[in-house]
């Protein structure tokens, strides 16, 4: 079940990015070339409304952030100041680690609640009863975004939604490490797609005796030190 909703917040977050891109990508296209004096493209150009661009898109950002957030919490991706607290002795350490998650779990539960009562009574109590059939003539429904002329309850349910979640996944990982003692963690130097090779990227330094330079130089422009502690110990 985990695994499923992981995926679901990996499949989301995709979408919600590369759907932003592509909308700013042919809306910001579309404002240049619609600026051409070409006959019959121009005024084919102009036909397409293309203001609402610029709402989905922030729309859509906010949505990708919060459920993004959230992401971060069960990936360990999230920069966090450490410095004081891996000083600590282990049980100590432990001990402000399930402080800081409790507090984490403890505020986004906090937020998702308080965003919750604020889309209920934004229109969502209004549109869900409506759905239901329930008589919602005493109801407000709640007003809608200008361009798009979505219900505002719609998009503000990023806040409880993407909260929620969040508070979820500091319950996770807190579980997680009073079970195991470990916390995720997320390699921020690390690339996908390139890997780690002990060989040195360009060809080694050579004396004029036919040597290996011991001071030859790796990319990165550092002294071999495993070649020169092998001089050394011959």
């Amino acid at each position: 079940m985990l695994k499923i909703l992981d995926h679901l917040e990996e499949w989301l977050i995709t979408f919600l990015m590369g759907g932003a891109t592509l909308i700013v990508f042919v809306a910001v296209l579309h404002r240049y070339a619609a600026g051409w004096a070409i006959p019959g493209v121009q005024d084919w150009l102009l036909s397409f409304n293309l203001t609402w661009a610029q709402e989905l898109t922030i729309i859509m950002f906010v949505w990708m952030a919060k459920f993004g957030a959230a992401y971060g919490v069960r990936t360990g991706i999230h920069v966090g100041v450490d410095v004081a607290i891996n000083r600590m002795r282990p049980g100590l350490r432990d001990k402000f680690i399930i402080f800081g998650l409790a507090a984490g779990a403890l505020f986004t539960g906090v937020i998702a609640w308080m965003g919750g009562r604020f889309v209920w009574e934004n229109g969502a109590h209004y549109g869900i009863l409506n759905v239901l059939g329930v008589n919602v003539s005493d109801l407000i429904e709640g007003p809608t975004t200008p361009d798009l002329e979505w219900p505002t309850w719609l998009v503000y349910s990023a806040i409880p939604l993407g909260s929620g979640l969040m508070c979820f996944r500091f319950l996770q990982v807190l579980a997680s490490f009073i079970r195991t003692g470990d916390l995720p963690h997320h390699d921020h130097g690390h690339v996908d797609g390139l890997e780690e090779n002990d060989e040195p990227a360009v060809a080694p330094v050579y004396s004029e005796a036919g040597e290996i330079d011991p001071y030859g130089l790796r990319d990165n422009l550092h002294p071999d030190e495993a070649k020169k502690n092998t001089g050394d110990q011959k």
